[in-house]
Order: C-alpha cells, then structure tokens, then sequence
C-alpha cells in the first residue's frame, strides 16, 4: 500500500441541520417526528457532506435527476481524489496498471473509471475493474481483488477507487424504520487507494479471505425500483457482527498463527455505533483498538465503501514497526464480509 487520498463534496451540515431538513420533509407524514430524532440522535455523528445544498434534496426529483447528479458529481470527486492520490505518491498516471472502481449508490455506462480515462493521462491499454454491488463492503473487497491482480504482477501500480453519494439515495416517500436510519447514518465521500511494489514504511497485503453467510440477503442491500434505490437495512447486522463475524475473524487470524490481541492496526468500516460495539466484544478489543472507526463516524458518517478507506488513511499517516499486523474487514450485502490482513 503506497497511499491513500480521500475527498469529500463541499456541502457539509451538521446532525442537527440535516434533522431539521427532514423534519421538515417529513412533517406532514411522519407520525412520530420524536423517532426520527432519536434514530439521528444514536448515531453519534457530529454531521455530513453531502453532494448537493441541503435544500435541493427537499425538492421533489425522480432517479433519473439524482442519478444525473451522481455522474456529474462522482466524476469531479473521482477526478480530484485520484489526482491527489498520484501528486502525493509521486506516480504519474502513465505508470498504473490496474484500476479497479467500486461504488453502490449510482449507474452510468460507461462506467466512472472508463470517464475518469477522459480526464486523467491513464495509458490506453489500462485494465479496469468496475465493481457494483458490493455496498459497505466494496472498500475492502476491493483492495483484496486489487491485491489479487497484482500478485500476477508484482512490479505493477494499480489504483482501487470509491465513490459513494448516499444521500442520492434518500426515499421522500419512504417512512420505514430502515430509510429514517439510514438518513441519519450515510454521507457522501470518496476515496482512492494505490497498491504495487514493497515499500520500506508501508504494509503489505499478506492474504484476504471472503465469508459468505447462507440464507441472509435480507440483512443489508436496496430494493432498486422506479424511484431508485430503496434501503434495506436489518436490526440484524450487530447480530451477525458478534455472532457469525468474529468467529470467522478469529479463525482468519488463527489460520497464521494470530489473535486479535496481535493486531496493532484495525481498519475496520464503521458500520454504525452498535455494529462498532457488536465487534469490539466479539473480539475482547479495548475501546481505544476501534477509535480510529469511531472517529470516522463521528466525523463524517457512514460513507458505504469508501469509508473502511477513509480510516486507512488514517492509519497510514501513523507509525509502525516492520512485522507490526493490521486487519481491514467490512460487512455488506448478501449478507458477507471481506477481511484483508496486513503486515508492516
């Protein structure tokens, strides 16, 4: 891992301002206003970027006009964060091979990686994954497929983009407890992540491993239909957090002779404040191993697969010792997870 750069869109408004908008969208149907603010109130998130002024989301839009927004503002945000990638890494464009693309909250064919070919001096013969899908778990998901291409190609460059704008998402018409959680939760953000040759300071991916949990797709994903992406979100994921990740987790660790207590760097997506809870106990973590993901949360919401980036950046700016152990990992629809081992 040779960097990582994050970008986040310009409109940004506190917890309280964003409540008070959907209070106001809301007045006429909800019944219980009181609700609302306690679900926004829960999430311990001081506020959010949003892709677009506060007072365009209470204008009444179909998916075809959040959609059109989600290509123009993604391409800017793709554009910007992977440039800054670059600048910081000292890469040229011309030298990356791999670019993988990630994102569960817009549709454009071509997709963002193949525009982002029209703004950037990526070389022609460039390979590109786009992957769609994925939803909180794309950030990690997608560093594994990235480290799995390059393990073909050690000498390579590739870069793992993601770009989430969940506040496109947002049903006026749907008062379920899931759509008045989520609004609370996502914010918008994007990230880009470059992987290639070791480098003295920086970790390296040491193995990856997906988890597949039978018969629970109804935990986490959208029900996409004529107005776009609707929300589903289970009460269930803390459950499956405590109860079916962290023993998988744990035997993940064990396969290399590991416990969790040997793991100095946790990237870990910050699903919501009692998924955080769920797997700190799982695990037996002291509350300072998951703060780094709290305070993302805190900061900026739950931003679907860029936020497990966001934390890495984080953490890259840190310093560890060679042989020091980190572990991404990150929930997302089907239900599933993605854990990625990393060894300085």
């Amino acid at each position: 891992m040779l960097g990582c750069a994050t970008a986040l869109p310009p409109h940004y408004y506190s917890q309280e301002d964003l409540l008070q908008g959907l209070e106001q969208l809301w007045r006429e149907q909800h019944y219980n206003g009181q609700r609302l603010r306690q679900f926004h109130q829960a999430m311990g998130i001081a506020g959010r970027h949003l892709s677009l002024p506060r007072e365009d989301y209470l204008k009444a839009s179909d998916f075809s006009q959040r959609n059109r927004a989600f290509a123009q503002v993604s391409l800017e945000l793709a554009e910007r964060v992977v440039s800054d990638l670059l600048n910081q890494s000292q890469v040229c464009a011309e030298q990356i091979d791999f670019l993988v693309y990630t994102s569960v909250t817009g549709l454009s064919v071509p997709s963002l990686d193949a525009q982002l070919m029209n703004r950037l001096p990526f070389r022609l013969d460039l390979r590109r994954l786009p992957l769609f899908g994925l939803g909180c778990l794309g950030g990690a998901a997608g560093t594994a497929r990235l480290a799995d291409l390059l393990k073909g190609k050690p000498q390579s460059h590739g870069i793992l983009l993601s770009v989430e704008l969940c506040s496109l998402t947002l049903q006026p018409q749907d008062l379920s407890a899931a759509n008045l959680v989520a609004s609370g939760l996502f914010g918008d953000g994007a990230a880009a992540l470059l992987m290639g040759p070791a480098a003295s300071g920086r970790p390296a991916v040491v193995d990856t491993r997906s988890v597949f949990f039978p018969n629970s797709q109804e935990v986490m994903g959208w029900n996409i239909g004529s107005h776009g992406f609707s929300i589903v979100l289970s009460p269930q994921v803390p459950h499956y957090a405590q109860e079916h990740l962290g023993p998988a987790l744990v035997q993940f660790l064990e396969d290399h002779q590991l416990s969790p207590a040997d793991i100095k760097a946790w990237v870990a997506h910050p699903g919501g404040p009692k998924v955080v809870d769920a797997l700190q106990q799982a695990l037996g973590l002291p509350t300072e191993s998951l703060r780094t993901t709290r305070d993302s949360l805190q900061k900026v919401g739950n931003l679907s697969s860029a936020s497990v980036l966001f934390i890495l950046a984080e953490v890259l700016k840190r310093d560890y010792r060679p042989g020091d152990y980190g572990l991404m990992l990150a929930m997302g629809p089907a239900f599933c997870a993605e854990l990625v081992l990393l060894k300085w």
